[in-house]
């Protein structure tokens, strides 16, 4: 159906809020710790329900090393607004002292720019994709994320990783341009992919850098099946993983980039009200024993309108 979400490594956290919070207005849905690594955050960003499609994640690490963008992993993340916003945003760059540039891919117009932490990122409009009701500073519905645009991928077979995208994903190959190949999944949001056909030289895990793409899933039996029919192409993938959010399985296509394909229930209001999500530190019932310890650890953090 296309992008569920997309979990990216950065650096200090109250930084990554400012900026994806406080600057491009949207929601913090959850605020947990990696269930891998319980003394780091993991923090959502989405739309006003934090729907699949609009999730963006974060495993915020204070001065870690610096990651370097490059083959083998998502390039860059493309949000998508409604059609008219992109003055707005220009200007609300500009506000925040956020160097862009303004290209054009495919007949579209993009907002190309970098997050504190040397994440890329581009704002393109759309029709498509349900209005954000989520209003946050002087990003009101009529200009706000909408969710996901989609995403460039920087593979180290971009042949094989086509491959994966058509033969195996099942997304349908629409249009080429100079170094890109685009792809398309049949959801309204997070749909769009384009893939990078040249080499930008290999990537380096870190700060600024993506660590995975998440695909949905319909419900835990529609993932199952992806399980199945994943192996079955000839792909090492792993068992089901609850992530309390959602179920999650992972593979390393043969570009290697790492991909998820996650359910989308029970989705982030189960532990929290519509609410009040994101607004307490919510863990899972393993760590919970453990919460007051985790609270003196963590970086304290908070929601800034900057506006």
């Amino acid at each position: 159906m296309g992008i569920h979400h997309i979990t990216a490594i950065v650096g200090h956290p109250q930084e990554n809020i400012d900026f994806y919070a406080g600057v491009l207005g949207l929601r913090l849905v959850k605020q947990t710790v990696n269930f891998d690594d319980p003394g780091t955050y993991h923090l959502y960003f989405g739309n006003e329900g934090g729907k699949p499609g609009t999730i963006i994640t974060f495993f915020p690490w204070a001065d870690a090393y610096q990651g370097k963008i490059g083959d083998g992993q998502v390039g860059v993340t493309s949000y998508v607004v409604p059609k008219g916003a992109l003055d707005f945003w220009e200007s609300r760059l500009e506000k925040f002292d956020i160097p862009y540039t303004k290209i054009t891919r495919f007949g579209e117009i993009y907002l190309e720019f970098d997050d504190p932490h040397g994440l890329h990122l581009e704002i393109v409009e759309r029709e498509e994709g349900e209005i954000n009701t989520w209003t946050f500073g002087d990003v009101r519905p009529d200009v706000a994320i909408k969710g996901f645009g989609g995403a460039t991928l920087f593979s180290a077979k971009p042949d094989k990783t086509a491959e994966t995208l058509e033969k195996v994903m099942g997304l349908e190959k629409v249009d080429e341009e100079g170094d890109f190949v685009r792809y398309r999944s049949s959801a309204d949001i997070g749909n769009i992919i384009d893939l990078k056909v040249v080499s930008t030289g290999r990537g380096q895990m870190g700060v600024g850098t993506v660590h995975h793409i998440a695909w949905r899933a319909s419900d835990d039996k529609d993932q199952l099946d992806w399980q199945k029919y994943v192996a079955q192409n000839g792909y090492g993938v792993t068992p089901v993983q609850d992530r309390n959010y959602f179920n999650a399985i992972y593979f390393r296509e043969h570009g290697e980039i790492l991909f998820e394909i996650a359910t989308d229930p029970p989705g982030f209001a189960h532990d929290e009200s519509h609410e009040t999500m994101g607004e307490q530190l919510m863990l899972p019932a393993q760590y919970e024993q453990y919460r007051e310890q985790l609270e003196h650890s963590l970086i304290p953090i908070k929601v800034r309108k900057l506006d």
